[in-house]
């Protein structure tokens, strides 16, 4: 971890994005804030297994295996059919995560923080427009707190009035030559901010635009034009870095159908047997819309901050 100069001025700004965000955050949404687990059973199949290389840290207690996790998509909406909140209803909390295999990056530490949120929905919800809305309304919250930042470190807003949405497959048409990382810098530099659906399943070139888990988000429910995929990401032109920030992953969970399918398309039904899933087959959980959202990334973005470095804890050797 590098070396950061820091002083007791730089962590308050820190400190006053995240609350501003966060506060923004939950009167959008309808959010309570609410505590979280560090750690899971193994077999509970209540963590986030990503997409499906990542080893997760691990530890017995008492005998059984448990893992760090990886983040709270499972947990939330298990934990949201507990407290049997009702549709409009939703949860936030502070999760943090270590990653041993992530890859460093000016944005990729293995500590991965992030505001997890869920929110119950009707199952005649499970659409775009719900998706859109949601994305639209974590998009607000973030150009509020950049404009209450620029005032407090003297920069300009960057962000754009509007958001766009796409769809990854759109996406691939318009830029066919480039990568799908080179094709969010190239969109994201010209639109300022842009929710792009539809991660997860194979485009029109058989490739996917990005690989997600096959049991919370639902990435292969078909819209109105055949396309694939009620998930998104939100992605941002970050001017300091000059290149795209994804600040949050988000989408309308999987039904009964979608997960199913999804297990049956990445060879994983085996996971059917767990815990979480059964009662998700069972129809015993809420059907939910929610994502995660980058706390540093967000404290990065609104500080004009190059490295994430100069945002989360420093780690010294001694």
């Amino acid at each position: 971890m590098k070396t950061i100069k820091r002083s007791l001025a730089s962590e308050q700004l820190i400190t006053k994005s995240k609350e501003v965000f966060e506060t923004q955050l939950k009167k959008r949404l309808n959010l309570t804030k609410v505590n979280a687990p560090l750690y899971v059973s193994e077999n509970s199949g209540l963590n986030d297994n990503l997409n499906g290389v990542e080893r997760p840290v691990s530890f017995k207690l008492g005998g059984v295996e448990h893992e760090i996790v990886h983040s709270l998509a499972k947990w939330k909406r298990w934990y949201l059919g507990e407290l049997e909140a009702k549709k409009g209803e939703g949860i936030v909390t502070d999760m943090k995560a270590i990653r041993a295999d992530e890859e460093l990056s000016s944005i990729h530490s293995h500590l991965v923080d992030q505001w997890d949120w869920e929110k119950v929905i009707d199952k005649q919800e499970r659409t775009i427009e719900t998706l859109v809305a949601h994305g639209t309304a974590v998009f607000e919250a973030l150009k509020e707190t950049e404009k209450e930042m620029a005032t407090k470190i003297g920069r300009v807003v960057s962000l754009p009035e509007s958001l766009t949405v796409m769809h990854t497959e759109d996406l691939y048409e318009k830029y066919p030559a480039l990568s799908s990382k080179e094709r969010e810098h190239a969109i994201t530099r010209e639109f300022g901010a842009v929710l792009l659906i539809g991660i997860g399943d194979k485009l029109s070139n058989g490739v996917e635009h990005d690989l997600r888990a096959p049991d919370y988000d639902d990435w292969t429910t078909k819209d109105a034009q055949g396309r694939p995929g009620i998930n998104a990401d939100l992605l941002v032109w970050d001017s300091i870095r000059e290149k795209s920030l994804e600040i949050s992953s988000m989408g309308v969970r999987v039904d009964e159908k979608a997960l199913e399918h999804q297990l049956k398309l990445t060879g994983q039904e085996k996971r059917k047997e767990l815990p979480f899933h059964t009662a998700l087959l069972a129809g015993k959980l809420p059907y939910t819309i929610g994502g995660g959202i980058g706390q540093s990334r967000v404290a990065m973005f609104v500080n004009k901050r190059a490295d994430i470095s100069t945002v989360q804890p420093i780690f010294t050797a001694y």
